[in-house]
């Protein structure tokens, strides 16, 4: 059992952790919730013991152990291979072993049946049950299972861990801490480097785990999938709630709307009595009642909102429409060095697409999108954006082209020069930037604060092609409702790179697959596509064993091989029946672009002072443009036409 009591820390004049007192017991599953700056970090840092506090203490069995993975800053060994730096955390058990080994060589060299053959036997037996214990004869299958959970191929474990990124070092120090199986492990934004599949590993991983689990996370599924149990962390403040995150949104809103009725009711009764003191603070006759009042006023504990309560929201200005198609990639081949990540790669954004990109991390989502944003030079094959596209595209990076010197309303302030502050303001705010923040300069903020910026920046666009790769990782929950709640709304197409499962569910209408070898188009949302994916797998799975064998080797090729066959068979099927239909699209669309621009280029005469003055002119101009908008409006229906047919035979040809 793990007792924290009365913990109190200040940061400088801030109460940051105000007289905390918690109890974990073995097998919870907890999440720790709260805004962005509430301590939640600070406070698992303070269970590990990597953080001292002011008051109070943390008490824990020395049987027990605490096992924490931060956000950020893990360091392995660049000399070792991602193996070797993994099993670096069982130092112990690989010299139980090499203890053993050595034995085993001195009993070769002694005479049995002498004293030092049978001391020897005797320490022989010993070292053999503690090396059962500690789990060694497993060690090394649980290492590869665990790696390849987190999405590592066999080939990677012999790679050096300088060659992986911050992501994938992430992943490797999770991997240490699972396998040491800690009786309370404490894991801080542990989503943010797995891709879907590695998402839902570890859920089922945790889900099965014998000890307790504290979880920082932003993702809400995730939460509501592993925890039984949320604490809530709040302006120094800890509320307990006997449930996952649905359970804590429901019991706070609950606590919030009698708070902010009793704040009400309290506002009136201060209200009231501060009349009665100034009506008669000067009249003898209720001089005591005038006192008692004050007394009374001075001893009141008022009530304060939650400063959060404030309701933000925002929405993307407006765009222009797009041609039907906004984006085509043909034939589109792509390598790095000696890694052929697309080839052949042909895909279609249509729209009002609203497309979530999921696939292993290493597939190539990045590169895709890069590619779609005209972000990255392709080797063959052609990019050929819509009528009338324009694209706007965030990346993590681009946190690193922001101008240092600046601060941070004048970022925003230089990407949209006649926007007004308090639109800038509030664009920020959605983005954690409150009060004096917004004047702090770039080259003080943390990754996360750029990052965040950086997407406040992308978002004063009015593009209507938006390419976003990971947004949601620096943002916390209120700041994730309100980017859901304005591309819900957003009248344009767009694609996000994303594992947020619960983000992504009501804004995206398709979601891409994107695979080492293949990319596949899912109509409905990531809950929809992952259903499917179950489905598929169970049914190779009847088809591989022949309904009740085991599956080898063998059999699975032999069915992947025929799935492929399938595949292209229908491919080719679909491809057959759209190519004349979207030949009609093309041409409907130059027709369109032609109308719109005779039709803009008449506006642009009316608007003209002098237009009116020849009453003739101004009647077969105001002639013409009125069968311009009514031509207009058929051409559009027949898109319209034209784009149900083809997405009803992708859909009729979905597999």
């Amino acid at each position: 059992m793990l007792s924290l009591e009365n913990i109190t820390l200040s940061l400088g004049d801030r109460q940051l952790l105000d007289d905390i007192s918690i109890l974990i017991n073995k097998g919870e599953r907890i999440g720790l919730v709260g805004p962005n700056g509430a301590g939640k970090s600070t406070l698992l840092k303070i269970i590990a013991g990597e953080m001292e506090f002011n008051e109070g203490t943390i008490q824990l069995s020395k049987a027990e152990t605490v096992g924490y993975l931060p956000q950020d800053g893990v360091d392995p060994d660049p000399q070792l291979t991602v193996m070797e730096e993994v099993e670096s955390a069982f130092e112990g058990v690989l010299q139980l072993e090499q203890d053993v080994k050595e034995l085993q060589q001195k009993l070769a060299d002694l005479e049995p049946g002498s004293d030092a053959y049978d001391e020897a036997m005797k320490k022989y037996g010993k070292l053999q049950d503690r090396l059962e214990q500690s789990g060694a004869y497993s060690l090394h299958a649980d290492i590869e299972k665990i790696l390849m959970g987190l999405g590592f191929d066999t080939k990677d474990f012999f790679r050096s861990t300088q060659e992986f990124s911050g992501g994938w070092l992430m992943r490797i120090a999770l991997a240490k801490l699972l396998l040491q199986k800690p009786t309370y492990l404490l894991l801080d934004e542990p989503t943010n480097h797995l891709d879907i599949e590695s998402l839902q590993w570890i859920e089922n991983f945790l889900l099965e785990y014998e000890g307790a689990v504290i979880i920082v996370s932003h993702d809400k599924a995730f939460l509501n999938k592993i925890t039984n149990r949320t604490l809530a962390l709040d302006r120094g403040d800890i509320n307990d709630y006997a449930g996952n995150y649905d359970y804590y949104e429901e019991k706070h809103e609950e606590r919030m709307e009698h708070l902010r009725q009793a704040y009400k009711n309290q506002q009136r009764e201060i209200k009231q009595t501060q009349e009665f003191i100034d009506r008669f603070r000067y009249k003898a006759s209720k001089a005591k009642q005038v006192q008692s009042r004050i007394k009374q006023l001075e001893k009141m504990d008022e009530i304060e909102l939650d400063e959060h309560e404030e309701e933000i929201s925002f929405s993307f200005p407006p765009p222009e429409r797009s041609g039907a198609q906004v984006m085509k990639l043909e034939d589109i081949s792509k390598s790095y060095d000696d890694v052929q990540v697309f080839e052949n790669l042909t895909y279609t954004v249509d729209r009002g697409d609203k497309i979530a990109i999921v696939g292993p991390n290493g597939a190539g989502k990045s590169t895709l999108v890069r590619i779609l944003a005209g972000h990255e030079p392709v080797d063959s094959g052609n990019r050929e954006p819509g009528y009338n596209v324009t694209t706007s595209y965030f990346a993590q990076h681009q946190a690193d082209e922001l101008d240092l010197n600046e601060d941070v309303l004048g970022i925003m302030r230089d990407a949209a020069p006649k926007e007004s502050e308090t639109r800038l303001r509030t664009i920020l705010g959605c983005f954690l930037f409150q009060g004096d923040d917004v004047f702090k300069k770039v080259s003080v903020l943390s990754g996360g604060e750029k990052s965040r910026l950086a997407l406040a920046r992308m978002l004063l666009n009015s593009a209507n092609f938006m390419i976003f790769d990971e947004p949601t990782n620096h943002l916390d929950m209120q700041s994730k409702n309100i980017l859901q709640q304005a591309l819900d709304q957003y009248e344009g197409t767009f694609m996000i790179v994303s594992h947020d499962r619960d983000f992504l569910d009501p804004i995206v209408n398709k979601v891409l697959e994107v695979q080492p070898d293949y990319i596949r188009t899912y109509l409905g949302n990531v809950s929809y596509y992952l259903q499917k994916k179950k489905e598929e797998e169970e049914d190779l799975k009847v088809e591989s064993t022949g309904g009740n064998e085991s599956p080898d080797k063998g059999g699975k090729e032999l069915s992947r091989k025929e799935e492929r066959r399938i595949e292209a068979e229908i491919r080719q099927a679909k491809y057959q029946k759209v190519k004349p239909l979207s030949k009609k699209l093309e041409k409907t669309e130059s027709r369109i672009e032609k109308l719109e621009q005779r039709k803009k280029e008449i506006e642009d005469k009316m608007a003209d002072s002098g237009f009116y003055d020849n009453s003739e002119r101004v009647k077969e101009t105001t002639m013409e443009y009125e069968k311009l908008k009514a031509e207009l409006v058929e051409v559009y229906s027949e898109w319209e036409e034209l784009a149900m047919k083809i997405s009803e035979i992708e859909e009729e040809f979905e597999v």
